[in-house]
């Protein structure tokens, strides 16, 4: 940033003696215009010192995907954002036949089980249940009255949720791909962690009468935010992050106003 070109320092109008006009030694006070010495960069030295970057919600080590960060003034756009309680859409890779101490494929093997019987058809039959369940959790913390107009509208606009802290809630789950061993799952879910994720893809395999262990969490989409908006390593720098700032203003800007007026 203090690499970049600056602005231009503030102009003054100051009256400096110049020689006058007529001539001779006689010296007269002229207006002209000079920068202001306090704003030049060999004056009041680097613009910016520190800067100010925060998080938005986490992804843990095992986790990749969409991660939102907030610098300068975006750190209070990432609260508003936060307290929009916004759905986060993940990608999640299960594998059938083992369980570890962590649900994950890394952990520390716990056991070993079959999983021959296991067909895609019972894997969905589970994944609706849960998705019923949740979705009674969904209306329970959202404290509407599914009788009146206003609940109506909402559902309509598709922002009923949770406006207060809830559990995790999974609002919508289905499978992408089954090859047995290996499934792939679509979560669509509220205030969860990646661990809370893991878990779920052991009590699936439970579930089933088998077990199973998580091999990736990937998170698609944050909110307003989705992995065409993300910048890969190779793109961090200034101008990339300026150019994406300004691509993604209008969409917080609209989420905001739509969810909290």
């Amino acid at each position: 940033l203090n690499a970049a070109p600056g602005r231009a320092p503030r102009q003054q109008i100051r009256f400096l003696p110049a020689p006058a006009v007529h001539g001779g030694r006689a010296l007269e006070l002229v207006a002209a215009r000079v920068p202001v010495l306090a704003e030049h960069p060999l004056v009041r030295g680097p613009r910016f010192r520190k800067l100010k970057i925060g998080a938005g919600h986490r992804l843990d080590v095992k986790a990749s995907g969409v991660f939102v960060l907030g610098v300068g003034h975006g750190n209070k756009l990432l609260t508003d954002l936060y307290n929009c309680h916004l759905t986060k859409v993940y990608t999640v890779g299960g594998l059938f036949g083992k369980a570890t101490d962590d649900f994950s494929d890394t952990g520390k093997l716990v056991e070993k089980t079959t999983f021959d019987h296991i067909t895609r058809e019972k894997l969905e039959r589970i994944l609706a249940v849960i998705q019923g369940t949740n979705q009674k959790a969904l209306l329970m913390y959202s404290n509407i009255d599914m009788k009146t107009q206003e609940a109506y509208e909402l559902a309509v606009k598709g922002l009923i949720r949770p406006m207060g802290k809830s559990p995790p809630i999974i609002t919508a789950v289905r499978c992408l791909q089954f090859a047995l061993p290996e499934f792939q799952l679509e979560i669509h879910c509220l205030h969860e962690t990646q661990q809370y994720l893991r878990k779920m893809v052991h009590e699936i395999g439970l579930e089933l009468k088998s077990s199973a262990v998580c091999t990736q969490v990937r998170r698609i989409r944050d909110g307003v935010f989705t992995l065409d908006d993300a910048l890969p390593r190779t793109q961090w720098d200034l101008q990339s992050i300026r150019e994406a700032i300004r691509n993604c203003q209008l969409k917080v800007e609209a989420e905001l106003e739509k969810t909290l007026g």
